[in-house]
This record gives C-alpha cells, sequence and structure tokens, in this order.
C-alpha cells in the first residue's frame, strides 16, 4: 500500500484531492502537504467503488435474520443449528480478513476488493438453492469470505486514497454499510411476499447488488500503484533526487525496525473492543427479530424493528468518526454507547414488545460501537501498511473472540426456552466492552508500543 502519514507529521501520499504544492486540510484541521494526485476520475471511481462495496457488506447476514424462522423451517435447523449459522459470520471474517493484507500486496487492494464483491455475489445466489443446511453454511461461508477480505481492506482503501481525511471518508463507508445493513433487514420480507413467498427468492436477490458492486473495481484492478506512479512522472529533477537520496534509509529504518503488532497494548484492546462489539453486532443482526417475534409481534414489524437498529447507524456512522477524529481521545465516547447498549438490553429483559421502539434504536445507538472501533484503527496508526497490519490483526482477532456468542445465545435459546439468559449474557458482556474500548481510545499509536 502506497503513502505513510502521521496525525501530526507530514507525509506524502497520493490523494484524490488538494493541488500540487497545496496544503489540505485534515479531519484534525491540521494540513498536509499535498501530491500530485491521479485523474479525478479515478478518485470519483474509488468513492463509488468504497459506498457500493460497504453497501453489500451486511445483507448477506441481515437479510437471513429476517427470514431465520423460515429458513430453519425450510432446511430443518435446530436452535443450536440456527445459532451455529449466526456464528459463522465472525469465523469466516477471523479466518479469512486475516489474508487480506497478503493478497492486497499481492494483487493489489483493487483486484482483491473486485473478487471479494464477486464471492458474495455468487454466494448469495446459490446458498438458498443447495437444499440442505451444509450446503446452506457452505455457500454462506464463500460469500462472507468476500466480505471478510473486504472489511480489513476499506480502511486500507481510504488510508491510501484519502490520508487527509481518514474521518469523513470512514463515515462515509460506514454510513453505506448502515444503509445497506438496514435496508436488507427491513426489505427481504416484503421482497419475499411479492415475490411469491418464497424465502429462497428473498434471500437470492441480494446476489444481484452485490454484482453491482463489482464494476467500479474492475477499470482498478491492475492498479497496485499507480498513486505513485504518477506521482513520480510528475517529480522534477530536485524531488527526485532528495527522494533517491531518502530512501535508502527509508528501507533500513523498515527492515531493522519490524512492527510486531502483538507487543502493543493499544492493538490488543482494540481487538478486544472490537471482537466485544462484533458480538453485539451479530447477536443483534442474526437473533433480535426473532426476539420481538417471540415477544408477539408480526414478523414484518419484526423486521422493520431490526431495519431501525441498523438504519441508527447511518446518521450516527457518518457523524461518529468525524468526531473521533478531532478528539485526542474517544474513551468518552466508547463510554456513551455502552451505556445505551445496557439500557436498551434492559428494557428487551423487561418489556420487549411493549418498548420495542425505544429498545431499537438504544441498541441501535449501542451498535455505532462498529465505525467508531474503524476509526480508530485509522487513527492508532502512523502509517498506511501500520493501518493494514493494525486492521487485519484486530479484525481477525476480534471476530475470533465474538465467534462463540451468536452460538452460546442459540444455545442458551433452546435450552431455557426463553431470552432472559440471552440477554442477560450480552449486558454482560458490554462491561469488559467498554473498558477495551476506553483503553483502546488513548492516545498512542501501535508504532510507539510496537517497535517503529
Amino acid at each position: 500500500m502506497e503513502g505513510q502519514k502521521t496525525r501530526a507529521t507530514e507525509t506524502r501520499v497520493a490523494t484524490p484531492s488538494a493541488e500540487h504544492g497545496a496544503a489540505a486540510p485534515t479531519d484534525t484541521g491540521r494540513p498536509v502537504p499535498a501530491a500530485r494526485r491521479a485523474h479525478p476520475w479515478t478518485a470519483r471511481l474509488v468513492v463509488v467503488g468504497i459506498v457500493l462495496s460497504a453497501v453489500n457488506l451486511r445483507p448477506a447476514i441481515t437479510s437471513l435474520g429476517a427470514l431465520l424462522e423460515e429458513v430453519r423451517d425450510g432446511l430443518g435447523m435446530s436452535g443450536s443449528a440456527a445459532g451455529l449459522l449466526t456464528s459463522v459470520p465472525p469465523l469466516c471474517f477471523a479466518v479469512f480478513g486475516v489474508t487480506a493484507p497478503r493478497l492486497a500486496h499481492r494483487f493489489g487492494p483493487a483486484a482483491v476488493l473486485c473478487a471479494g464483491m464477486a464471492a458474495i455475489s455468487t454466494g448469495l445466489l446459490i446458498r438458498p438453492y443447495v437444499g440442505s443446511t451444509a450446503g446452506f453454511l457452505a455457500a454462506s461461508a464463500l460469500a462472507l469470505m468476500g466480505i471478510a477480505v473486504s472489511n480489513v481492506l476499506m480502511p486500507v482503501i481510504v488510508k491510501r486514497w484519502f490520508p487527509d481525511r481518514v474521518g469523513s471518508m470512514t463515515g462515509l463507508y460506514s454510513m453505506a454499510l448502515a444503509l445497506g445493513t438496514s435496508l436488507a433487514a427491513a426489505v427481504t420480507v416484503p421482497l419475499t411476499g411479492a415475490m411469491g413467498g418464497g424465502w429462497q427468492a428473498g434471500l437470492a436477490v441480494w446476489a444481484a447488488v452485490a454484482a453491482v458492486a463489482v464494476l467500479p473495481w474492475l477499470p482498478l484492478v491492475r492498479d497496485r500503484g499507480i498513486a505513485s506512479a504518477q506521482r513520480r512522472g510528475h517529480e522534477g529533477e530536485y524531488e527526485r533526487e532528495q527522494r533517491a537520496r531518502r530512501e535508502p534509509a527509508r528501507m533500513a529504518t523498515t527492515q531493522t525496525a519490524p512492527l510486531r503488532i502483538t507487543r502493543s497494548r493499544t492493538a490488543w484492546a482494540l481487538a478486544v473492543f472490537f471482537g466485544l462489539q462484533a458480538t453485539a453486532a451479530y447477536v443483534t443482526m442474526g437473533w433480535m427479530a426473532q426476539i420481538f417475534r417471540d415477544a408477539g409481534l408480526p414478523a414484518g414489524t419484526a423486521g422493520v424493528l431490526l431495519a431501525v437498529t441498523m438504519v441508527m447507524g447511518v446518521p450516527l456512522a457518518f457523524v461518529i468518526p468525524r468526531v473521533a477524529a478531532r478528539l485526542p481521545q474517544q474513551g468518552p465516547m466508547v463510554l456513551v454507547l455502552g451505556v445505551c447498549g445496557l439500557a436498551g438490553y434492559a428494557g428487551l429483559y423487561v418489556a420487549p414488545a411493549t418498548g420495542a421502539w425505544a429498545w431499537a434504536v438504544l441498541l441501535g445507538v449501542s451498535n455505532c460501537a462498529f465505525p467508531l472501533a474503524l476509526t480508530m484503527v485509522g487513527m492508532r496508526a502512523r502509517s498506511g501498511p501500520g493501518v493494514a497490519q493494525l486492521s487485519a490483526f484486530a479484525q481477525s482477532t476480534g471476530y475470533l473472540i465474538s465467534i462463540p456468542g451468536p452460538l452460546l445465545v442459540g444455545v442458551l435459546y433452546q435450552q431455557s426456552g426463553g431470552w432472559g439468559l440471552p440477554i442477560a449474557l450480552m449486558a454482560a458482556l458490554m462491561v469488559p466492552q467498554m473498558a477495551a474500548g476506553f483503553l483502546a481510545g488513548r492516545a498512542r499509536t501501535v508504532e510507539e508500543e510496537a517497535g517503529h
């Protein structure tokens, strides 16, 4: 990945904003020297690709959550098997997400994102029609593999193309992600009815949306360092001479001071925070509609309530990263989101149907820990490669941490015959989530702690 940047130091990277020789404003209000950029249409294409890709990072999960009861009946799933199904997303994200930096280094991030969107489309198209639980799980894993590598590479793409706008661009794709998540939750049930009532068609329709997201990346598939090449092509003789003098020292520093990410306490805190918020998110996406249905609400209403929870992330996912990027520490934001989550779980426990709309809103606010975690990934590393390494570590380790949660919720639901124990478990997990997030929000970088 091209370019290195710190929040307080200068960097020369290919960025689609500001004129050569002028300073571009950052999310923190501090200028960074501008570099010669790629063609404007390329930057616009990257923005379109980011938005369309983000829209497709959750419909595979929330569309299933809205029709989980029908899928269970159609495939003969038990509650434990359904819990396993809701644990597949974090498992795939952990296993496949860690490969994303290596794949991006070899093939380029645009090519990997393009392949990821194609995998999502293919998996979503075939999984409703395989006719067995095992086949459904395998096809879901294919789609989730594409989501996994895309999850990790989104912060990398932002850092590479928009290093002076990490907060705003993270907000943009987080907002698009929340929009896709809520849209799938809200319209899957009505679409299923409009297409004849078969859950297979209601799930398969999302494959077409993912196929559209392949298109913006196709012209960029061959881009592994175009922006850097263009920048160098526009350098003057003096700039080339100065860069040539700096290059050996930079390479020597890189070779003698490798980033040992596991030595960073901030990286571990961010991974734990990411894992626990992911646990809450996948329990919400996989089981919330069922909680409301078991409380006596119709399937359509339960789907809309899930959509309300998800749609809260649309405006907040744009606002939270921008605010977080301006704060020296993000711990207070973590605490506010955690308190909202505790209040939402308390309401679900006491009166799931009576206050359903309020609980949906509160849990939707709490789920905005996800864009906050992504923003902290970009802020807790100074360089582009550091962000890639931190993103892969935090997300892969975090998703490993989150794997047991949805499965355990399914087992507790089946064994206890109600939602009291699962909801109590989720409320209890909110406490260490808040503690880890507070530590991850301190104004430190992994380079300071891990060897750079």
